[in-house]
């Protein structure tokens, strides 16, 4: 369940992340509601999580999910540019991502 929790946190971070993007440093104002709807409920979801879940593991895990998807959707939805050092990064974080929850 713990795990689920933390799905969701990364689920409505990515979702803030990506509406931030659309309210256009937050002057529109339905973007602007979205965002901080979803990153109000990727907090209350990441606090459930870290009731079960070590915090160090948690949080890595929130963030290396979260950086890799993000990069992905600017690049697919958004239209930006990868470079090589950005997808070796991406790499890096996805096997350090692993390697913490294999320790768990």
């Amino acid at each position: 369940m713990e795990y689920f929790l933390l799905g969701l946190a990364i689920v409505c971070e990515i979702l803030a992340t990506s509406l931030l993007k659309y309210s256009e440093g937050l002057t529109k104002l339905l973007p602007s509601i979205g965002c901080i709807g979803a990153y109000i409920l990727c907090y209350f979801f990441f606090g459930k999580a870290i009731t079960k879940i070590h915090l160090g593991i948690a949080y890595a895990t929130w963030c290396g999910v979260g950086i890799v998807a993000t990069t992905l959707i600017s690049y697919f939805v958004f239209g930006e540019k990868l470079s090589v050092q950005i997808v070796i990064g991406i790499l890096c974080i996805t096997v350090g991502c692993v390697i913490l929850n294999l320790k768990q």
